[in-house]
C-alpha cells in the first residue's frame, strides 16, 4: 500500500470517527448547556479552562514529540514507548497536583473549586492520551484513537442523560465528564497493550533525549497557553459566570471544529519527519504540499460556513438560552482558519527539528495577546476576548509559515488554495440564499455546493484520487 493510500485511509477513518465524536460532543455540550443554564455552564467552562491552562503548561507537545521519536531510528521502539509513558505520567501527576491548591486563591464559587479538585483525574487521563495518540500516529493506526474517543463521548452522553433525568446537580455532572475521560484513556491503553508491551520505563538517557527534543516546544507552549486559554481565564475574573458561560458555549464549538486540524496533521507528521530525517527531499515536498492543500480544503469552508450559520448553530445546540453566544462564535470562526495554519506549519517545524527557531513567535504572540486581553476584556467582555483570539491565531499561523519556508526552502503552491477560496465563496452565497432553511439543511446544501464546484473546477487532482483508490 502506498504512503498516500495509508495517509488517505487513516484520514478517512479519522474523519468518519471525528464526525461521530463531534456529533456526540455537540450533543453532550448541548445537554449540559440546556440543563445547567448560562451561569452554571460558566462554572463548567471555568473548571475546564482552569485545568486546561495547567494541562497545556505541562503539555510538552508530547503528541508530536512521540510521533517524531517513534519515526526516527535512534531508540528501540518498545523501550522508548515505555519511557515516554513514564515521563508523561510522573510529570503530569506532579504539576496537576498543584491545581487544587492554586484554585484556592481564586474568587470562584465553592462548586468550581470542588470540581477542579476531582477533575484533575480527567486531565491526568488526557495527559496520558498524548503519548498513546502519538504512538498510534507513528504506526498510522489512528482508528484506535477514534474508537477510544467515541467510546468516551458515548459514555458522556449516556451519563448526562441519566443524571439529567434524575435532576442531578453540578458536581455529579462533572463526575460524568471525568468518567468519560477515564474510559477514553483505558481504551487506548488496553488496545496499545495488544501491539506492544505497555508499562513504565526509567532509562534516563532516553528521558534526557525526550527533554532535549521537547524543551523548545515546551517553552513555546508555556507562552502558547497565555493566548489559547488566557481569554476565558481572564474573562472569568473580570465578568460574571453567565457571560463566561456564553463565551464558553461558543468556544466549545470552535474547539470541536479545530480538532480536525490537529487530527489531520497528526497523521501527516510522522511521514514528514521520516522523509526529512532521511533526506528524501522530493517526497517531503510532495507531502508538505498535500498537507497544506488537505487542511485548507476543510479550513476555508468551515470558517465561511460557521461565520454565516453561527447564530443558528448556537440555537440548535443550546436553544435560545445562549443566543448571545452567536456573535462570539461568528468572531471565533475566523480564528479557526488561523488554527489550521498553525497546525500545518507548527507540525512541519517539529518535523524538520526547527522548534527552537519558532519560539520567538509564541513568546511575542503571548505578550501582544495578553496586553490585548488586559485592555479589551474589561471593556468589551467576550467580544474583546474573541477578537484578540483571532489576532493570536492568525499571527502565529502566518509567521510559522515564513519560518518553515525559510528553513525548508520549499514554496507552497497556491493553485488549489485559490480554487478552495472560489468554491467556498460560492458556498457562502448559497448559504445566504437559503438562510431561511433549517440550519442542518442549510449546512448540507452548502456542502453540496462546495463539493460540486470543487469537482467541476478540478480542485483535487485525478492523480491523487487514483492513487488513493487504487490498491
Amino acid at each position: 500500500m502506498s504512503v498516500t493510500r495509508q495517509i488517505a485511509h487513516n484520514t478517512v477513518v479519522q474523519m468518519i470517527g471525528k464526525i461521530l465524536s463531534t456529533i456526540f460532543g455537540l450533543i453532550a455540550i448541548g445537554m449540559m448547556g440546556r440543563y445547567l443554564g448560562a451561569e452554571k455552564f460558566g462554572w463548567y467552562t471555568t473548571t475546564i479552562t482552569f485545568l486546561q491552562f495547567i494541562g497545556i503548561l505541562i503539555d510538552f507537545s508530547l503528541i508530536p514529540v512521540t510521533a517524531q521519536m517513534m519515526s526516527e531510528p535512534n531508540f528501540e521502539k518498545k523501550e522508548l514507548f515505555k519511557n515516554l509513558l513514564a515521563f508523561r505520567f510522573f510529570t503530569a501527576v506532579v504539576f496537576l497536583g498543584l491545581a487544587p491548591v492554586a484554585v484556592l486563591f481564586f474568587p470562584y464559587p465553592q462548586e468550581i473549586k470542588i470540581a477542579i479538585l476531582f477533575s484533575t483525574i480527567s486531565f491526568l487521563g488526557i495527559a496520558m492520551n498524548q503519548v498513546l495518540t502519538g504512538f498510534y500516529q507513528a504506526k498510522l493506526k489512528m482508528y484506535i484513537q477514534v474508537i477510544g474517543e467515541n467510546l468516551g463521548r458515548i459514555t458522556l452522553v449516556i451519563g448526562l442523560w441519566f443524571l439529567i433525568k434524575n435532576h442531578a446537580g453540578f458536581i455529579p455532572i462533572m463526575w460524568v465528564v471525568v468518567i468519560s475521560s477515564v474510559v477514553y484513556t483505558f481504551t487506548l491503553w488496553t488496545l496499545a497493550a495488544k501491539d506492544t508491551p505497555v508499562g513504565f520505563g526509567f532509562n534516563f538517557s532516553i528521558w534526557k533525549s525526550i527533554v532535549i527534543k521537547m524543551w523548545p516546544i515546551s517553552i513555546s507552549v508555556i507562552f502558547n497557553v497565555i493566548y489559547l486559554k488566557g481569554d476565558t481565564l481572564l474573562l472569568s475574573l473580570y465578568r460574571n459566570q453567565a457571560e463566561v458561560g456564553l463565551y464558553g458555549a461558543a468556544y466549545r464549538v470552535i474547539d470541536i471544529l479545530s480538532q480536525t486540524a490537529m487530527m489531520m496533521m497528526g497523521v501527516i507528521l510522522p511521514i514528514l519527519s521520516f522523509n526529512w530525517s532521511r533526506g528524501l527531499t522530493e517526497e517531503f515536498r510532495k507531502r508538505y504540499q498535500q498537507a497544506f492543500d488537505a487542511l485548507m480544503l476543510f479550513a476555508v469552508p468551515i470558517t465561511v460556513g460557521t461565520v454565516i450559520l453561527a447564530p443558528k448553530i448556537i440555537n440548535l445546540i443550546f436553544e435560545n438560552k445562549f443566543s448571545g453566544a452567536g456573535y462570539a462564535l461568528q468572531i471565533l470562526a475566523i480564528a479557526v482558519f488561523g488554527v489550521f495554519l498553525g497546525a500545518i506549519f507548527g507540525h512541519t517545524a517539529v518535523a524538520i527539528n526547527r522548534q527552537k527557531q519558532t519560539m520567538w513567535i509564541y513568546i511575542s504572540d503571548a505578550i501582544l495577546t495578553l496586553i490585548g486581553y488586559l485592555v479589551f476584556i474589561p471593556k468589551y467582555g467576550m467580544a474583546g476576548a474573541a477578537w484578540m483570539t483571532v489576532f493570536s491565531e492568525l499571527y502565529a499561523g502566518i509567521l510559522l509559515f515564513f519560518v518553515v519556508q525559510k528553513y525548508t526552502k520549499e514554496k507552497i503552491l497556491f493553485k488549489t488554495f485559490g480554487k478552495i477560496i472560489f468554491s467556498s465563496a460560492l458556498m457562502g452565497i448559497g448559504l445566504y440564499a437559503f438562510s431561511n432553511l433549517n440550519v442542518i439543511l442549510s449546512a448540507f446544501i452548502g456542502m453540496i455546493i462546495y463539493g460540486v464546484v470543487m469537482i467541476l473546477i478540478k480542485g483535487i487532482s485525478k492523480e491523487t484520487i487514483k492513487e488513493i483508490l487504487t490498491k
